[in-house]
């Protein structure tokens, strides 16, 4: 077993994808670089923190791109944006079997601001245009930084989403919220705390990924390979199942005491989940059975 957390975004490339397929474009030697980190007197990646390219998966053309979170947390930037942008382009002009983004990202570079937001969206609506011409867009969460802010929002547009139980994913970071709110609103620094409610098991149990996972890069490569043709229409049907999962979530606790601030715990007995308070403790595989829809 290889742990899929402890892997640079290239060390991921080489052991998730068919053996030495994966081939980059705009590569290090290129030095497409950020230019507006060198302006702040901030260091700089000769790849923007992103690799990207074509390669194979179990024999099937697929496009990748691995954020590095060893970067700047995997910050999305003008430049890491754009080739993201570019990848999602490419696949409507090609048409490889799927799309895949191996995420791991704390969000938008403040340093860069608005051309990191700016630089979100266009990676959104790219994502639902390859998604609208039905080539499957994966993404798969397992990093050490997790896949929060603009990236969570990215995440959540894409056809399907695998996710180990190490994993996170959430719209805003432990730190944000605590930073925003007070320690006694969240504290970042519970991280039995931070995982019950940004982890894989959660998002397992609420329905926000679709495939739970051993922390093993054999294991996302199987879950990956296993999508590879699941695609989601965009539809208005789809959009209203989806409301209704979050209608469903956002009441279920109407009727629950929630004096105690184990909320996900809560939350799971709540959406049925029998012995929600050993769910932290339960394997993967245990975890994965409990899910009723």
């Amino acid at each position: 077993m290889i742990s899929y957390a402890e892997c640079s975004a290239r060390e991921r490339l080489a052991l998730l994808l068919d053996p030495g397929s994966f081939h980059e474009w705009l590569p290090p030697s290129e030095r497409v670089m950020s230019p507006h980190l060198a302006q702040l007197g901030v260091p700089s990646a000769f790849d923007d923190g992103v690799a990207v390219g074509r390669a194979m998966l179990d024999g099937r053309r697929v496009f990748v791109a691995a954020q590095e979170g060893a970067f700047m947390g995997g910050g999305v930037g003008e430049v890491h944006g754009a080739k993201l942008v570019g990848l999602m382009q490419r696949a409507l002009r090609d048409r490889p079997a799927a799309v895949l983004l191996l995420a791991e990202s704390g969000g938008v570079r403040l340093h860069e601001a608005n051309a990191g937001l700016i630089a979100v969206s266009e990676v959104m609506r790219a994502l639902l245009d390859v998604r609208a011409a039905g080539i499957p867009v994966l993404v798969l969460i397992g990093g050490a930084n997790g896949c929060f802010g603009g990236m969570g929002i990215v995440a959540r547009c894409a056809d399907h989403i695998v996710m180990s139980d190490v994993g996170r994913l959430a719209m805003s970071g432990p730190e944000v919220i605590e930073a925003s709110h007070g320690v006694d609103e969240f504290d970042s620094r519970d991280r039995a705390l931070v995982w019950r409610t940004t982890g894989g098991k959660h998002r397992w149990l609420t329905g926000d990924c679709d495939a739970l996972v051993e922390d093993d890069v054999a294991a996302f490569r199987a879950a990956a390979i296993a999508a590879i043709d699941v695609s989601k229409p965009l539809t208005l049907e789809a959009l209203e199942q989806e409301h209704a999962l979050l209608t469903k979530r956002l009441h279920a606790l109407d009727t629950t005491d929630t004096t105690d601030r184990d909320e996900a715990a809560l939350l799971w007995s709540a959406l049925g989940i029998a012995d929600a308070r050993q769910v932290p403790e339960l394997s993967v595989e245990a975890v994965r059975a409990l899910r009723t829809a």
